[in-house]
């Protein structure tokens, strides 16, 4: 059985957490191309211990008081990509790597765009932090949730590694607030 829950955030906007009772499956940004769709035979559980696990965590993240998750994942895919989200969990917080050294580490360095694509098929955002992988120059690739979330993320998780840490509000405006 599937189980579902909406966590509501202000800095990246709504959350589709997705579970099976022992593992969390996905982490999707709700209404955007990537999020599936809720399916009928889905049931709602914002009380179901894993989404709950998650969702706290992910809250204590967004809110600066986390720097890693601990909810276990049960993320399905093939060896590489795999071996692609293991990568990415091993960036640390606060720091970012190419796509070319994510390919490196996933032992498949003629394998760029291949890392690339494993990455974008994510199915737990943030979590299993993508938003780490950069292009070569530094630039901002790519993102399921889009790169104002990307760009969000990465100025939070800047700010606070150099030690402003946020006390319950958010540095940046919530998401589709004007400035």
């Amino acid at each position: 059985m599937t189980y579902y829950s909406i966590l509501k955030t202000g800095l990246v906007g709504d959350l589709l957490l997705v579970g099976d009772r022992q593992h969390l499956n996905g982490v999707y940004f709700l209404n955007c191309p990537h999020a599936p769709a809720i399916q009928p035979e889905w049931s709602l559980a914002p009380q179901d211990p894993v989404l709950k696990q998650a969702g706290e965590e992910l809250q204590g993240y967004l809110r600066g008081a986390r720097t890693s998750f601990s909810a276990s994942l049960g993320c399905a895919g093939t060896d590489f990509q795999k071996e692609v989200w293991r990568q990415i969990t091993l960036i640390p917080y606060g720091q970012t790597i190419t796509y070319t050294e994510l390919a490196r580490r996933a032992g498949a360095p003629a394998a760029v765009r291949a890392a690339g694509t494993a990455t974008g098929q994510n199915p737990v955002s943030i979590i299993v932090p993508c938003h780490r992988v950069v292009g070569k120059n530094g630039s901002l690739r790519g993102y399921a949730g889009g790169l104002d979330r990307k760009r969000r993320l990465l100025a939070m998780e800047a700010s606070i590694e150099a030690g402003a840490r946020l006390t319950g509000r958010s540095a940046l405006p919530p998401l589709g607030s004007q400035p």
